[in-house]
């Protein structure tokens, strides 16, 4: 962690620089449709929620439609996301209890964030960070989880504590944004297989851990 205190500065520093303008990558318009999204986000990439996420809402703009859906319809307009089932289960019961409980909006804190089906850190942070504007904690995707490793930020072996280590190392004011940029760095630069270490702006700053050399893209 000393090691990563002192590169800290400069990791941010870059990936500033390179995505000045990241954001959430999913497609929405309310903090509802965002947590909606992101449930639909695990085990899938954020390109297909984004081809699904239109006809859903059109279908089902509010939290009470949703909430009455049926469950077979959900799981037919869902079905391409992967665990349809049980993400139609979750958004159904999610959306009741937004209904029942907080008064049709999607709550603003983590602890009521997590008592909703299907919601977990991740997409908590992502509700909170992205709809609400709220450092709550650092989102740790699959994409945030690997490059956090590689660059030495952490050795962690879940992404509840990989986060930990991240909100000590990052300022708070930080916490969203560094998630959003690391994101579109791994999409574009780090990626899993073959990354472009030559060309990636945090090389001088990153260990490469876990990286095999052979399968580095050489700079374009």
């Amino acid at each position: 962690m000393k090691a990563a205190k002192a590169r800290i500065e400069g990791i941010v520093k870059g990936l500033k620089e390179a995505y000045p303008d990241a954001e959430c990558a999913l497609s929405h318009k309310n903090p509802l449709q965002l947590l909606v999204a992101t449930i639909l986000s695990a085990q899938c990439t954020d390109v297909r929620v984004n081809q699904v996420t239109p006809v859903l809402f059109r279908r089902y703009p509010s939290a009470q439609d949703l909430a009455g859906a049926s469950q077979a319809d959900l799981e037919k307009i869902i079905h391409s996301t992967g665990f349809f089932r049980n993400k139609a289960k979750n958004i159904k019961a999610a959306c009741q209890k937004i209904i029942s409980e907080f008064q049709g909006l999607v709550p603003a804190t983590m602890e009521e964030l997590l008592s909703l089906p299907g919601v977990a850190r991740k997409t908590a942070n992502v509700v909170l960070g992205t709809a609400y504007g709220i450092p709550a904690g650092v989102v740790v995707d699959t994409h945030v989880f690997r490059i956090a490793h590689r660059l030495g930020l952490t050795r962690a072996k879940t992404p509840e504590k990989t986060e930990l280590d991240l909100m000590k190392l990052l300022p708070q004011d930080e916490w969203i944004n560094f998630s959003h940029r690391l994101i579109h760095h791994g999409r574009r630069v780090c990626g899993a297989r073959s990354p472009q270490c030559p060309s990636c702006i945090l090389t001088d700053l990153c260990p490469k851990l876990g990286v095999n050399h052979n399968k580095v893209l050489p700079a374009h």
